[in-house]
């Protein structure tokens, strides 16, 4: 299930379509479920219980750890999880700490 910010949830589609423009995406699973679920394409696995550290990393840090050009507070972001708790759960840590 997806979620962002504009939208309680996402349909497949629209996530697709968005991966053709310029969004994060990042999926809040564990990486036990990446490994036995498999990898959305284009995503970056960074789990829920990691993610108010990860958001305010250094962005070379950020970088570093992830792979992944650490988003600005008003860069489009697209969280992900198995069900959809996770995902809103991200998506309320992001606005708590200033993203839009």
């Amino acid at each position: 299930s997806l979620c962002a910010g504009g939208a309680p949830g996402l349909s497949y589609q629209e996530l697709k379509d968005l991966k053709k423009t310029n969004v994060l995406h990042i999926d809040v699973r564990e990486r036990w479920e990446i490994d036995r679920f498999g990898k959305i394409p284009a995503s970056t696995n960074i789990p829920l219980g990691e993610l108010v550290e990860a958001l305010q990393l250094d962005p070379t840090e950020f970088k570093e750890r992830y792979n992944q050009k650490m988003p600005s507070k008003s860069d489009p972001v697209v969280f992900s999880c198995l069900a959809g708790k996770r995902s809103k759960q991200a998506l309320s840590f992001a606005m708590t700490l200033g993203f839009s």
